[in-house]
């Protein structure tokens, strides 16, 4: 428990008024994506809105963004944490190893999300939300300590959503055929993807045998077109970093906003958007959104300095943004598990806690009213560390 190491930062032109200040902005993206990340995983049920639930497999609703969203601000955090460190002093082999250390442990807390509170290993499910997320760190943190220009940043951006693409749509899925031929493109199952992942651990995904629907959200293969979304981050985190003025930045990422949606929503005509898969124009178009809430902080924040009252919870919650997390996927773990005493009642506490919020007489509402209490309730702890100045880092 300590205090980040690396508060992230902003160089700015010599005429401006200091030479560094700290990049407020990101951090209210961070707390805005894992606010409403916890809301989407905890949606109140069956009777929740449509765009409080993911895409059940091609399309996107706003619960689809927000975990790319998180990838993003990763791959844009890595260029400030590692650039100030490094000017400070830090060795690229201690950063590698720290890299590589805060990697592994993620994609343990990843594990111990998954599996608790049981860790039933016959079943225990070795991808997910914090696994895929130490990847990313992983591969782009290394990735821009050995090289930290900017053309190949994009060039493996472009080679990593083509090369996705092309996996996907020419491969042939063995036991299946050719997709669009023999099986029909981005089937759920059928696909190289969904294949992959069978063979390396076929009773250790989000859904495995007997379900029909073999396959994981978080899969080895996807991991590519998510390290773009990385990438994307960086790529922003180099811009952000450049020596041009404010105004020049705002209107570099709302450029860069628009060609994003642009090219992906153009490319999900033949390659459709997909959270499940994270197909390449997904990754576009996920991006275009990112950039589009980032440039709306940075705008407001650091351009219009609208600092005071409205970003104080998005800070606190993207302060301490991994143990918000982790408590609120530790928690229904619990309340899923503990029984509501008394004849009558749901068997659990959450059910019953749902049953309490059901008597609202609008199920989207009731629904809603759980999901805004429960992050609330998220909220408690984090706010407490925060007062005490405690930030978790893995």
């Amino acid at each position: 428990m300590t205090r980040p190491a690396v508060a992230p930062t902003m160089t700015t032109p010599s005429n401006a008024p200091s030479s560094t200040q700290r990049l407020l902005s990101l951090d209210v993206v961070r707390g805005i994506t894992i606010a409403f990340m916890i809301m989407v995983n905890n949606n109140g049920g069956p009777g929740s809105w449509a765009f409080m639930n993911h895409a059940q497999w091609n399309g996107l609703t706003p619960t689809d963004l927000v975990f790319p969203t998180f990838v993003f601000v990763v791959g844009v955090s890595v260029v400030f944490a590692f650039g100030a460190r490094l000017a400070r002093g830090a060795s690229r082999a201690q950063l590698a190893k720290h890299t590589i250390q805060r990697a592994a442990i993620l994609i343990l807390l990843g594990i111990v999300v998954n599996s608790f509170p049981f860790f039933a290993l016959a079943h225990m499910r070795f991808y997910g939300v914090l696994q895929r997320i130490g990847v990313c760190y992983l591969v782009v943190g290394l990735f821009y300590l050995w090289d930290q220009r900017v053309w190949t940043k994009a060039m493996a951006l472009v080679g990593a959503l083509i090369g996705y693409w092309i996996l996907v749509r020419w491969v042939p899925v063995p036991g299946a055929g050719m997709p669009g031929r023999d099986v029909p493109f981005m089937d759920m199952s059928q696909n190289l993807v969904s294949w992959i992942d069978r063979h390396i651990f076929p009773y250790h995904l989000y859904l495995y045998p007997p379900d029909h629907n073999v396959r994981d959200p978080e899969g080895l293969l996807s991991d590519l077109p998510a390290i773009g979304t990385a990438l994307m981050g960086v790529l922003t985190g180099l811009w952000l970093r450049s020596r041009r003025t404010v105004s020049t930045k705002t209107l570099g990422l709302a450029a860069g906003c628009v060609a994003s949606l642009a090219i992906g929503y153009l490319w999900s005509l033949e390659f459709p958007l997909n959270k499940n898969m994270w197909t390449s124009s997904f990754v576009l178009v996920a991006g275009g959104y990112s950039l589009a809430l980032l440039t709306f902080a940075f705008w407001t924040i650091e351009q219009m300095n609208w600092r005071k009252g409205w970003t104080w919870v998005w800070l606190v919650f993207g302060s301490n943004a991994i143990a918000a997390y982790m408590f609120s996927e530790l928690v229904p773990g619990i309340l899923y598990n503990l029984p509501s005493s008394g004849p009558g009642r749901p068997s659990s506490v959450v059910q019953f806690l749902m049953h309490t919020f059901g008597h609202i007489p609008y199920p989207g509402w009731a629904a809603f009213a759980y999901s805004v209490s429960f992050t609330a309730f998220c909220f408690i702890p984090v706010w407490i560390l925060y007062r005490k100045k405690i930030f978790l880092k893995v």
